[in-house]
């Protein structure tokens, strides 16, 4: 008896041994993203998602960036791409831009539409279809000082020329030495500025200003 009841419990160990690889369960497949090729995430703070609201509201064509710290005390916070801007009828485009402080793409949003593009219609009979810039963010100091520019921060823009739809293209170097009517929008599109940025600086305040108006976000109402 002893011996069958041996002989019955090989069997059905034997018998197990055979259906184990059937019945093991499926090798799981991972579904962990591998995320050394993406992007960091872009963290917001309730002030930042503010202003990109409003710049969505303002019809801007705009990409958020991530926040970037480099050597020597610069950075680019709170910054977008920005490409394109809303007009009166249609949009209008920006060029030569790197990132740009947020605040101060809002701003030159607006100034764009209402002071530049309306501008344009009124005193030259055209509306504006793009602005040229010489760039925005810059590692560098102030010319001829210590003291770090806006431009190392993003929040600065250097405007350079202005292209209508009729094709001319006013540059702030050309159309200011020229007068006449470009010299007369020229200073209606910087007045303009003064009152929506910090720091407004074009050829009225040295040389190295000749060619462009300076647009700043801070700088306690200075402009020149």
């Amino acid at each position: 008896m002893a011996r069958l009841t041996l002989m019955m419990l090989l069997s059905i160990l034997a018998a197990g041994c055979s259906v184990l690889p059937e019945s093991r369960a499926p090798e799981r497949t991972s579904t962990a993203r591998d995320t050394r090729s993406l992007p960091p995430p872009i963290a917001r703070n309730p002030e930042s998602r503010m202003c990109l609201a409003d710049l969505s509201q303002r019809k801007a064509r705009f990409t958020p960036l991530t926040d970037a710290y480099y050597e020597r005390g610069c950075s680019a916070v709170n910054s977008v791409n920005l490409t394109a801007l809303a007009a009166d009828d249609g949009e209008l485009f920006v060029t030569n831009l790197g990132p740009v402080y947020c605040p101060l793409a809002s701003d030159f949003a607006a100034w764009a539409q209402y002071g530049v593009d309306r501008a344009a219609r009124q005193m030259l009979g055209s509306r504006l279809v793009r602005i040229e810039t010489f760039g925005s963010y810059s590692c560098r100091n102030v010319a001829g000082s210590s003291r770090r520019s806006a431009h190392a921060r993003a929040q600065a823009i250097d405007v350079a020329a202005f292209v209508l739809a009729d094709g001319r293209r006013i540059t702030v170097k050309d159309g200011w030495a020229r007068g006449g009517a470009e010299l007369r929008f020229l200073q209606r599109v910087q007045d303009s500025a003064c009152r929506r940025f910090g720091t407004v600086l074009g050829p009225n305040y040295n040389a190295a200003h000749r060619d462009h108006f300076h647009l700043e976000q801070g700088g306690g109402g200075f402009c020149r």
